[in-house]
């Protein structure tokens, strides 16, 4: 009788908890945000003439994924290539200023649309965790772009390009450029909900993140995050992602040992007026990492959007994959 009675009581214990880390899942969800404007409002003067066309490569589960491709200026290659990936809530069309400024210095550049956003499959969620790695190693494989080849990613596809410069896919690429990276929100240099533009459902991922770990992994695809985008774009940008989706375009969750394993040339480029990210702490998160041989320049009277759109800070876009190239090649330009 004593028997079964504890035996009770240790499966009410075990019930207090999974009750409440099904309640997290269930009720734990981020909450709306309002428009941020210094995020939106850069983009209303910007032109897309010239924005080429959707191309598509299948992925090896037969999806076809979309990316733009600009020929370098005059059509013919006097560099490597580049291959951009924007940020969250994003797609290829944002980086339309910065990849004409790659084609004008003589890149071949691809702007992917990650899988998740844009015209690439189901927007805000993705089937699996490790499926942008499996999409970008199948995307080198159907398009071959030219080496030296360098990814550049920003805000969370700087985020993504840590993950990939740090794995043991490391050599996919010969540079990588960060440009205002997502390193991590434990990070010294992230501003509490990312200055506004994110809304985290932590106990919702903190619970799905504990099922994980149980090898359970049928909440995944419920949303974890929301961003402050304006209603007018929103046919346009990915308002939300799941929890696949927003553990896969982001740094590993050791972030500092992902940063140590980068191996290929790299660097950091940040604006000093970035709204979103502590701009002066980009140093000290890569140093605290083991990483401060990795470069990291801030730019002037830039801030986060901008520093993919002002033509100044694009001229230092490219002259850091210029730099990284010339480590790569042994020269100071490239034929």
């Amino acid at each position: 009788m004593r028997l079964r009675t504890v035996f009770y009581a240790a499966s009410g214990l075990i019930a207090v908890p999974v009750v409440l880390l099904m309640a997290a899942v269930a009720l734990g969800g981020p909450t709306p945000l309002k428009p941020m404007q210094s995020i939106s409002d850069p983009f209303k003067g910007v032109g897309f003439r010239g924005l080429p066309a959707i191309s598509r490569y299948a992925a090896r589960d037969g999806a076809q994924l979309a990316y733009r491709y600009y020929a370098p200026a005059n059509g013919e290659p006097r560099r490597g290539s580049v291959v951009l990936v924007h940020g969250s809530s994003a797609n290829s069309q944002s980086m339309h200023p910065l990849a004409e400024s790659y084609s004008q210095a003589g890149f071949a550049v691809y702007a992917l649309d990650v899988r998740g956003h844009g015209a690439s499959g189901l927007r805000g969620d993705i089937a699996y965790v490790g499926q942008l790695e499996d999409d970008l190693e199948d995307f080198l494989t159907a398009e071959r772009p030219l080496h030296p080849r360098t990814l550049v990613g920003f805000s969370a596809g700087g985020g993504f390009a840590i993950r990939v410069a740090g794995s043991t896919r490391h050599a996919l690429f010969d540079n990588y450029l960060f440009l205002a990276p997502f390193t991590n929100r434990r990070a010294a240099n992230f501003r509490p909900n990312a200055g506004g533009w994110i809304s985290i459902g932590v106990p919702r991922l903190i619970a799905i993140a504990l099922l994980n770990r149980l090898g359970f992994t049928a909440f995944n695809h419920l949303v974890v995050a929301d961003f402050a985008v304006e209603d007018a774009p929103k046919a346009q940008l990915t308002a939300a992602y799941s929890y696949a989706l927003a553990t896969n375009f982001e740094p590993r969750r050791d972030y500092n040992g992902n940063i140590h394993d980068i191996r290929e040339p790299a660097a950091v480029l940040d604006g000093q007026e970035d709204e979103v990210f502590i701009a002066d702490k980009f140093a000290q998160v890569f140093a605290d990492a083991g990483r401060s041989d990795i470069p990291v320049t801030l730019l002037p009277g830039t801030g986060h959007v901008t520093l993919t759109l002002d033509p100044s800070a694009r001229l230092a876009d490219v002259a850091a994959v210029e730099r990284l190239d010339s480590a790569v090649t042994g020269t100071t330009t490239v034929p």
